[in-house]
């Protein structure tokens, strides 16, 4: 098949979604599928230069930073009529489509390409219609539920599938816009196994973080986003960490929003700044090492659909200290792959010092059954095969709708 995958942008500070569409590419490919990328980056977007697939950047190139609040608006969404002209024209050529997300002007694109294209296309939504979105930013609410009926409502309505990647997110997400006229499948999802251990990785690490030698630690790795709970995480570390002295965290990730500073206020006011250690975004061997080198893997979240980090830290062998709002907690819990706590400071105060009593035997044989979960539920390999199996389907039912 020639696959298209439509993402509003490549940049892997976006997190989870574009992480899962390179990993999943890699598979498609080497089974013989045409796989291509359809962004709205810019097309002299360096981080693109280096992806290994087919890419049709459509975004405006990088003029200066825009000089209006209008202009500011339309470059948040990656505003870029000549895309829609472009999909329109080349959709056709294809077998079937991708779209990843919600809310931003990719989906416009694609609204106004696929329906009625007569190309069966598959949306994945990555948690985006989690009513915590709706209780957290009202405001933004009001626009959705607008837009809704007209753009991301239609999108759904046409697509072969909509694909959740749990069973909580489908429940979440079911019938929280309206109206809702959605083909709904849950399909594995996952990431590539890590590469195989190795002293470059630990070493790299060592360099992103210098100052804190060969202590123990806590690793948080993802966007630094009041989503993900990083206040209450320094709040529940602070709060144990008097007691523990041996134990330190990093906090690794991109501050897209501008909340480092602010959080690493409140780690001065509670006397943790020297135990807590802020490297950035972490990549390659430096990432991996980070995996390798922590006693756990942490993240207090108040919503994410999945998590691709939860996974790779489960493959790694440590232990996923998580909240009960990442959907995929019930398969931790059930596996015994790591703890699970409410997303308060009181539940990972709490989460935290069960943590530390277990022993290293405990926490060894925790790690080793994230790896067998990891291994059963959320390698690349299943979730290429159930998007393969809808888009197949998909093809197969169009076919016999021409016939």
């Amino acid at each position: 098949m020639k696959i298209l995958n439509i993402i509003s942008s490549a940049a892997l500070e976006g997190g989870g979604p574009i992480e899962g569409v390179l990993r999943m590419s890699e598979l498609i490919r080497a089974r013989g599928h045409d796989h291509q990328l359809f962004t709205l980056d810019p097309p002299d977007a360096p981080f693109l230069q280096d992806l290994p697939l087919e890419i049709h950047a459509l975004g405006a190139r990088y003029a200066g930073p825009p000089k209006t609040v209008i202009g500011r608006k339309w470059r948040y969404f990656n505003y870029s009529p000549e895309a829609v002209r472009w999909a329109k024209r080349h959709v056709p050529e294809y077998d079937a489509v991708i779209v990843n997300g919600v809310w931003n002007y990719a989906t416009h694109v694609a609204r106004r390409a696929l329906p009625g294209s007569g190309v069966p296309y598959v949306v994945y939504s990555h948690g985006m219609l989690d009513p915590w979105f709706r209780q957290t930013y009202p405001i933004k609410d009001v626009a959705k539920r607008l837009l809704w009926p007209w753009n991301e409502g239609v999108l759904y309505r046409h697509a072969a599938a909509v694909a959740f990647t749990c069973q909580i997110e489908r429940e979440l997400a079911h019938n929280n816009y309206r109206p809702w006229h959605v083909r709904e499948r849950v399909v594995a999802y996952g990431t590539s196994a890590p590469p195989a251990a190795n002293p470059q990785q630990e070493a790299a690490f060592r360099v992103a973080v210098p100052m804190l030698g060969d202590r123990p630690f806590l690793l948080f790795l993802s966007r630094i986003h009041k989503k993900k709970g990083c206040d209450l995480l320094i709040e529940a570390f602070g709060r144990i960490a008097p007691e523990h002295p041996e134990l330190d965290l990093v906090i690794a990730g991109p501050d897209q929003v501008g909340l480092m500073a602010q959080f690493q206020a409140r780690a001065a006011e509670m006397g943790i700044a020297d135990r807590i250690y802020w490297p950035g975004m972490l990549r390659g061997d430096a990432k991996w090492g980070a995996f390798r080198c922590c006693e756990a893997f942490i993240l207090p979240s108040h919503q994410e659909n999945f998590g691709i980090v939860v996974a790779e830290a489960l493959a790694c062998g440590k232990p996923a200290l998580i909240s009960d709002q990442v959907n995929i907690y019930r398969e931790i819990t059930d596996a015994r792959a790591g703890l699970v706590a409410p997303d308060t400071v009181e539940g990972f105060e709490a989460l935290l010092r069960d943590f530390v009593a277990l022993d290293h035997a405990e926490r060894r044989a925790m790690g080793k059954r994230g790896i067998a979960l990891f291994e059963r539920q959320f390698t690349i390999e299943a979730a290429v095969d159930d998007l393969l199996g809808l888009l197949h389907e998909a093809v197969a039912e169009k076919h016999r709708m021409v016939k």
